[in-house]
């Protein structure tokens, strides 16, 4: 009697058993859950890339102090700002423009044809 009554009862506790297993699998699986899921995973991703780039960041800072260590690169300490000055800004000419009426490249066809079917 006692063999029945200790196999019914194991069989009786795997049962609630995988009945629960199989039930938390099944409420895994639903839309909800999943979207859940797929929510924390984004998040957490985002937080690594976040950390990465706070890393990259941290390392160009560095790396950018070192270069300027080795050019001898510094900031004026005189300055009370501490900011480097920036060159004056550039006058850009054109190239072959002259000064005067009628003289624009524009205004000046070319000596030569650029049609390539009259040498044909």
């Amino acid at each position: 009697m006692f063999r029945r009554t200790f196999w019914f009862t194991a069989g009786a506790a795997a049962g609630v058993w995988a009945t629960t297993k199989v039930n938390r699998k099944l409420k895994q699986l639903t839309p909800e859950s999943l979207a859940a899921q797929a929510a924390d995973k984004a998040l957490e991703a985002g937080h690594r890339l976040k950390g990465f780039a706070l890393d990259v960041k941290a390392g160009m800072t560095q790396r950018e102090d070192e270069l300027n260590d080795a050019l001898g690169l510094h900031q004026d300490p005189d300055r009370p700002d501490n900011v480097t000055a920036l060159p004056g800004p550039r006058r850009l000419r054109a190239i072959g423009a002259e000064k005067g009426p009628g003289k624009h490249p524009r205004n000046n066809p070319p000596k030569f044809s650029y049609n390539r079917n009259e040498d044909h």
